[in-house]
């Protein structure tokens, strides 16, 4: 690894620790004192949900993304790219194993898994969306121009940043994304309301979006 490869990576872990510290500075002890929701296995639960500022991503088959889109179900966020050689493609099988144990929800309330590629140079919404639904025809996937997904990404505590590969002079496709790996929650209201920590466990992950949207009704 060359030193400026090092020197980005280095960065790129600070950033993230920064991020989760963020983050864990609004969490509660324990989702067990919040009165209105159950007590849960996976997902830690903010004392307050956070509102996000408006953001606006492109879908795979085109339309807006927006928070308007997301009221009504309660949303694991995830922030990965269709090149990843590891973690997304496992947190995407991971999270198929829950999304098949709510199949059997109504449309209106099943909670939703949205995958948000902050690679838009290479990764298009067509080509975000197909990577997506091989994994689970449900996941929801989206794109936006730099700004917007840093934008996004800082909103909920999430990093991102792109690193040059050894050969990225003479190919500039050749780079990877470093970027956070925890799942976001929202709520029905497209609020932060609480994260999920790797390592992921599907059953743990289906029971509390099962249990969180049963009490949201």
């Amino acid at each position: 690894m060359s030193k400026r490869t090092l020197g980005v990576a280095l960065l790129v872990a600070i950033a993230a620790v920064l991020g989760v510290l963020a983050g864990n500075r609004l969490l509660g002890p324990s989702t067990s004192n919040n009165a209105r929701w159950p007590a849960t296995q996976a997902v830690t639960l903010l004392p307050t949900p956070r509102p996000l500022p408006a953001f606006s991503l492109r879908q795979s088959d085109g339309t807006q993304l927006t928070q308007g889109e997301l009221r009504g179900h309660w949303t694991l966020v995830f922030l990965g790219f269709t090149y990843c050689p590891d973690v997304c493609p496992t947190t995407l099988a991971q999270l198929a194993q829950a999304q098949k144990q709510w199949a059997a929800l109504a449309d209106s309330v099943r909670p939703r898994v949205l995958l948000v590629s902050v690679d838009p140079e290479r990764d298009s919404p067509i080509r975000v969306g197909e990577y997506a639904h091989a994994f689970h025809r449900d996941t929801l996937a989206a794109t936006a121009d730099i700004p917007a997904l840093e934008d996004f990404a800082r909103a909920m505590s999430l990093v991102f940043i792109k690193v040059p590969g050894e050969h990225f002079k003479d190919n500039p496709q050749d780079y990877s994304m470093d970027h956070s790996a925890q799942l976001i929650v929202l709520d029905p209201q497209a609020r932060m309301a609480g994260l999920i920590q790797p390592p992921f466990n599907p059953q743990a992950i289906a029971a509390d979006m099962l249990a969180l949207t049963q009490a949201s009704k």
